[in-house]
Order: C-alpha cells, then sequence, then structure tokens
C-alpha cells in the first residue's frame, strides 16, 4: 500500500467517509451574499443532498398561479394566487422551490436544519394560515416584494407539521430571504416557535440555529485577512511562513459551524468587485471552497447519474443578481454557467402553469476543444 504521509490512502479515505456521515453530508448547503462597489446585491449558495438525485430543474411560475399547501389529513390549507411571477430551482420533478427570485428582485432559498427545526402540529381551527415546510419558498417568492413584507407576513402564517414525501417525515428546514436592498432575514421553526433574524452578514448553513452560529462566531475574533507582523523572540526575528497567516485557526471542516466561520470570513474579506457579473462571478469563487466531493461511488440501478456516478455532494450552486434579476447557476455535471434573465419574460402572459427544465438537458461536461494552428 503507497503511503501518503504518515497514513495509507485507505486509511485517509476511511477517516474522510467517517467525518462526512458524522457532520451529516447529505445536506450541506451554504450561503453567502455580496455587494458590488456599485452596489450590486448578490446572493449565492450550494446545493449539497447527497442522499439522492434531486433531478434539479429550473422553473418559471407565472404570475397568477394558483397553489394550496396540502395538510397531514389531505385537506388544503393556506392557498393563493400568486401576485409576482418567480423563477425557482426545483426538485424532484415537481414545484419543491429551493431557491429562487421572483419579479421584483426578492430572492431566498431554503436550508436543512436536522434537529432544531420543530414544527407546531396542523391544527384545522386554523387551516387557512397553516403551510408546509417545503411551501415555503414558493409561497414567499409569489406574493412578496421585500424583506419587510415577508417579516410582517410570517406573524400571520402557520408552518406546520407536514411530512415530505421523499424523506418519509417533515423536511426540516429554515429560510433565508433577501431582496435588492440588501436587507436580510433568516426565518426558523424551533421548539414549535417561529423565530426572525436580520442577517445583515448574508451567511446561512445549517444546523444549530442561527442564534447559535452569530454567538459562536466571537471564538474567532482573531481571524484576519492581514498577515501577521514579525515577532521578535529571544533577539531571533520570527515572520510567517506565507500569506495567510491571519487566517490561522480558521476551521477546514464540512461541519455547518465550520462553514459558517469560513463563509463569514471569506465574504468578509473578498476582493472589492466592481459589481454584475464581476460580483457574481466571485460569489461562485467563494463557494468554491464549499463543493462536497463524492463521499462514495453509488451505482444506483435506474440512476439518472451519467453511468450512475455521482459527482459531488454538491448538486447544483447558483447565484442572484436581485438588482438586475438575473438567476445564474451550474451543476456537478456541467460547471458551465448559465443564466436566466427575469427581464425577458412576461410572467402575466406565459400560460397559467409552471415551465420546467431539466438543470442538465444532457448531464456532460460542456468541455472547448483547443487546437493549435498556423
Amino acid at each position: 500500500m503507497k503511503k501518503i504521509g504518515l497514513f495509507s490512502k485507505s486509511a485517509i479515505m476511511t477517516v474522510a467517509a467517517a467525518s462526512m456521515a458524522v457532520a451529516g453530508i447529505a445536506e450541506a448547503c451554504t450561503g453567502i451574499a455580496l455587494t458590488g462597489a456599485d452596489g450590486t446585491p448578490v446572493r449565492a449558495r450550494t446545493m449539497e443532498w447527497g442522499a439522492f438525485d434531486l433531478e434539479a430543474s429550473v422553473t418559471l411560475v407565472p404570475r397568477g398561479y394558483e397553489m394550496a399547501s396540502k395538510m397531514p389529513d389531505g385537506s388544503d390549507g393556506a392557498s393563493w394566487k400568486g401576485k409576482y411571477g418567480f423563477v425557482a430551482a426545483t426538485g424532484l420533478g415537481r414545484l419543491l422551490t429551493t431557491d429562487g427570485v421572483n419579479e421584483t428582485g426578492l430572492s431566498g432559498g431554503l436550508f436543512y436544519l436536522p434537529g432544531f427545526a420543530d414544527y407546531p402540529a396542523f391544527d384545522p381551527a386554523q387551516r387557512g394560515n397553516s403551510i408546509s415546510p417545503t411551501d415555503v419558498m414558493s409561497y414567499i417568492l409569489a406574493n412578496y416584494s421585500t424583506v419587510a413584507e415577508v417579516r410582517e407576513a410570517m406573524d400571520t402564517i402557520r408552518i406546520v407539521s407536514v411530512s415530505e414525501p421523499a424523506l418519509g417525515f417533515p423536511a426540516p428546514v429554515h429560510y433565508f430571504v433577501s431582496d435588492p436592498s440588501g436587507a436580510a432575514i433568516v426565518i426558523e421553526v424551533v421548539n414549535k416557535e417561529m423565530k426572525v433574524y436580520d442577517a445583515p452578514l448574508g451567511v446561512i448553513t445549517n444546523s444549530p440555529s442561527y442564534d447559535w452560529h452569530l454567538t459562536n462566531l466571537r471564538n474567532y475574533l482573531n481571524l484576519s485577512a492581514t498577515a501577521l507582523p514579525t515577532k521578535t523572540v529571544a533577539e531571533t526575528d520570527f515572520a510567517p511562513l506565507g500569506s495567510g497567516s491571519g487566517m490561522i485557526g480558521l476551521p477546514g471542516d464540512f461541519t455547518p459551524p465550520s462553514r459558517f466561520v469560513r463563509a463569514v470570513a471569506f465574504t468578509q474579506s473578498a476582493r472589492e468587485t466592481t459589481g454584475g457579473y464581476d460580483t457574481v462571478r466571485e460569489a461562485f469563487r467563494i463557494l468554491d471552497n464549499f463543493n462536497v466531493p463524492a463521499h462514495g461511488v453509488q451505482h444506483d440501478e435506474g440512476s439518472d447519474h451519467e453511468g450512475g456516478l455521482v459527482l459531488s455532494s454538491t448538486q447544483f450552486t447558483n447565484a442572484v443578481d436581485m438588482e438586475k434579476k438575473l438567476f445564474y447557476y451550474h451543476t456537478q455535471h456541467n460547471r458551465r454557467v448559465r443564466v436566466i434573465d427575469l427581464n425577458t419574460i412576461d410572467f402575466g402572459s406565459i400560460g397559467n402553469e409552471p415551465i420546467m427544465l431539466p438543470m442538465d438537458t444532457e448531464r456532460v461536461e460542456d468541455i472547448k476543444a483547443v487546437s493549435f494552428k498556423r
């Protein structure tokens, strides 16, 4: 067995696999926000899900689309006719909105919160304002244009315990919402009580609850983009061995607390961007640090993955320019960036039903051959 440093390759793989299992790597999404020098507000996130193929699509939902949230008894809970059209990343061949932006620029996504999301039981007497956890993002994007409106609406909505068929239990999630002004909030239901937090850092990961992550940041106040100075000890000068010494102590594992700290460190120390796609590009570059490699090759019978191979637990990454209303994404199968311009869509005259397209029409990398010619 070839040795790599002090450990064999097999030992390293075993430790890595165990670490990922402990971290709950099936869902390890990371969300960030950046603002360009021209004021361009950008939200971006990775979508990690290693449990099964999300069959990710991009879905156009028309203005006026009518939707009702199903309750545990099969009846309709809250229902609405969308005031706004929106474009969303959806999963499992239905309007399960994981992320998106509406025609006003309001944007948001859902993120896993296992062990902490705890919803109240469905109360038939409050049927009209009850909504399932996986319908919340569709509801928000269809009905509101600002974070202030969403915050007010959360006073009247009950996110209740409704089992998600793909999981067999209620999806334990929380939500990040932002608008073109840069205002941002995190919405959680913990101990059956809804909490809404201001989120000026623009960062979200997974468990524990959002307020815990903010407290944990106090353990990392020493982090800096500036290198440590040379220090003299016993008449001997000791200089840092290289750049980046100000970030010594930055956690590097895949756990949600470590990713939260790392995301704050990277976004707060990011280079200044001009705005527009330059800011989107920087968001994608930062999120490359959070991509989760495949933790085991799966060859599931009937899998849609190329050759049955899961290339990464990061099934897709998307970014939203909320000012220009542009939805960008790339996937684990094709790193080419694609964009949907909401300004080119007439949400009021595209029909009555959502239009759903797979994120990858073909699950192959878009590779350009380069040749030398005289």
